[in-house]
């Protein structure tokens, strides 16, 4: 947020929870960088243009973390709008990675070396690990992971299948995020797709299976070390007013990011009484 903004609009208006500005500010006084001390916010480009990019960095650059190009497109675009991309991102000091898909099919082609050597030729600073399609034993997921440090990489790994109908198993979730964060990785998402429906802890109308979402809450030792894929508004919604404005959310589409950053500060009415604990949500906390 700049200065001007800060200058005319008076900070109750600007962050009436009283969540948002706070976890950032720390965070700069303590000299982290700006995914600390605040809930990170993942956005999904499935073919941006160069103008829509643009306009998505001018509008919410100050809003989001990190941008994943979706699934398996980053080799099909062009690689000077891909570049251009990139290098935005970059200077805009947002995390930038492909997605998960792609580093899945060169483990399948047997490529993987190949997949790092052009990560980095690209200038990506992050990747994602994820098995939603394939099968990572524990051994090839720690080294993929190690790999991308290796690189200078930031990692961020993914927990859940793609295939319509999966659930999560919270205690396998909670050994493999405990594995994940061992050998390095940022955070550890919990996969819904790109949908939002019948993948993970929602169901096939997109609606929270709150059973599945309490025992996460009980086997995750740490769950503010999760970021949730939630594409859908009342999916947003659910999670902040049980996890706080400091949720991690990811697969958001590019043109909800202002108005879930609205969400998060309690300026749209979803979340206007912000800052207050929810029953739902003191009750996870007692739970954990």
């Amino acid at each position: 947020m700049n200065e001007l903004t800060r200058k005319i609009w008076p900070p109750a208006l600007l962050d009436p929870s009283g969540l948002r500005e706070a976890g950032a500010q720390a965070a700069h006084k303590q000299g982290a960088d700006r995914t600390s001390g605040r809930g990170q916010t993942m956005i999904i480009d499935k073919g941006l243009g160069r103008h829509g990019f643009a306009d998505l960095l001018e509008t919410v650059g100050d809003y989001i973390d990190c941008i994943k190009i979706g699934f398996g497109t980053a080799p099909l675009s062009k690689t000077e709008l891909l570049l251009h991309k990139i290098e935005q991102a970059k200077l805009r000091g947002l995390l930038i990675m492909p997605g998960g898909t792609l580093l899945e099919a060169a483990v399948r082609q047997e490529v993987v070396p190949e997949f790092f050597e052009a990560v980095c030729t690209l200038g990506f600073n992050a990747i994602e690990v994820s098995d939603g399609t394939i099968e990572l034993n524990r051994s090839l997921r720690t080294a993929l992971i190690k790999e991308g440090l290796r690189n200078g990489l930031r990692v961020v790994t993914e927990y859940g299948k793609k295939l319509s109908g999966s659930l999560v198993d919270a205690a396998d979730l909670a050994e493999t995020a405990e594995a994940d964060l061992a050998a390095g990785a940022d955070h550890v998402t919990v996969e819904a797709r790109e949908s939002g429906v019948g993948v993970g802890v929602f169901d096939e109308h997109g609606n929270c299976r709150e059973d599945m979402l309490e025992g996460i809450c009980r086997f995750v030792s740490d769950p503010s070390r999760l970021m949730w894929e939630a594409p859908l508004k009342h999916q947003q919604v659910l999670l902040l007013q049980i996890f706080g404005a400091g949720v991690h959310l990811g697969n958001i589409p590019p043109g909800d990011a202002l108005a879930l950053e609205t969400m998060r500060r309690g300026l749209r009415s979803d979340t206007f009484g912000f800052g207050q604990l929810s029953d739902y949500r003191k009750r996870i906390e007692y739970m954990i």
